[in-house]
């Protein structure tokens, strides 16, 4: 039985449990609740022998998931000091980490948009599928926020500096980017996931997907690897933004500007986190990092003004705070990776 207004569907066919994201307006954007009923799911069915697979899709035509629901965070932010949104998070990661240890195939369908927390929900999975229509990200610069629900794991473990440009300039990939990046598993072409999904319920996943599963379409960034691995490898964000104008390829002067219109302390951190990341040796290590490091962005005014920048105002004209790059110190950098007192 399902209840059609329940912001997580949960249903089992066969030998196969679902899990649908039922929030289509918002882009399936996560919220506690919806976290708190996934994490109940996957515990109640890794203990059921009946259930052989489970399968994440989102409801609607726009995506998997959107993210967050950064509107509930705002305003915690702005009223309730942030005590709610630290809780959301430290749920949010641990069904992350269950996700990414989850003993059954976890197959997630990551159609449409999938940025954030969806990236969350899908990416740390064993079975993860992309379609044409896919267009994966982690924006969180652009929000003065840094990568999280695992996604300083997942990009600092991409081949070279790929995930390093991914999580600065906040760039959407599709299919063939999303694999060649470890973002993704298998490509499907999206007219065949109805199909797919129905033969879930009566065969193993990999059997399924050995008969679904196509070459994907030809991404970008491997032809960009060259100025990528370069001027992503500098220390700091400073001289990767020189060295992007300086290397004479207009798509790395549109990265360079990309960079230069998010939080200048956002991004600071963000390249301490994944530098960080890549030392780490597991999943949970990062996202105890993470968590520490989204719980201080909640006092910092750059948090608060990105999401009324781009979601409640809406008029994409952040002001940060400090402006520039310059103006960021490596304290203020170091505050968001302190112990909790």
């Amino acid at each position: 039985m399902t209840d059609d207004d329940a912001p997580v569907l949960l249903r089992t066919e066969g030998r196969a449990a679902y899990l649908t994201l039922n929030r289509p307006r918002a882009i399936n954007a996560l919220n506690h609740p919806m976290v708190n009923r996934i994490a109940g799911a996957l515990a109640a069915w890794e203990c059921d022998p009946a259930v052989a697979t489970v399968v994440i899709t989102g409801a609607g035509e726009r995506g998997l998931c959107a993210g967050g629901d950064i509107r509930s965070i705002h305003e915690d932010a702005r009223t309730g000091g942030g005590t709610a949104s630290a809780a959301f998070w430290r749920d949010e990661y641990r069904l992350n980490a269950h996700i990414a240890r989850f003993s059954k195939p976890y197959v997630a369908v990551m159609d449409g948009i999938v940025m954030g927390g969806g990236v969350g929900v899908s990416a740390h999975g064993s079975v993860r599928v992309v379609t044409e229509r896919s267009r994966v990200a982690m924006p969180e610069t652009g929000i003065g926020f840094v990568p999280d629900v695992g996604g300083t794991w997942l990009l600092s473990r991409a081949p070279g500096e790929l995930g390093t440009h991914l999580a600065l300039t906040g760039a959407a990939v599709g299919a063939g980017d999303a694999l060649l990046c470890g973002l993704a598993d298998h490509f499907v072409p999206a007219d065949r996931l109805p199909a797919l999904l129905a033969d879930l319920a009566a065969d193993e996943a990999h059997h399924v997907l050995s008969r679904y599963a196509r070459p994907a379409p030809e991404g970008e960034l491997a032809a960009h690897r060259a100025w990528i691995d370069h001027c992503y490898a500098a220390g700091t964000v400073e001289e990767i933004v020189d060295r992007l104008f300086d290397c004479g390829e207009p798509a790395a002067k549109d990265a360079a500007e990309t960079i230069l219109a998010k939080s200048p302390l956002a991004l600071k951190v963000t390249l301490a986190a994944m530098r960080r990341a890549a030392e780490l040796g597991t999943l949970e290590e990062v996202l105890e990092q993470e968590y520490r490091v989204s719980c201080a962005a909640l006092s910092s005014p750059d948090l608060v003004e990105g999401i009324r920048a781009q979601v409640i105002d809406k008029d994409r004209a952040p002001r940060w705070s400090p402006a520039a790059l310059a103006e960021v110190t490596a304290d203020d950098v170091a505050r968001f990776f302190a112990p909790p007192i």
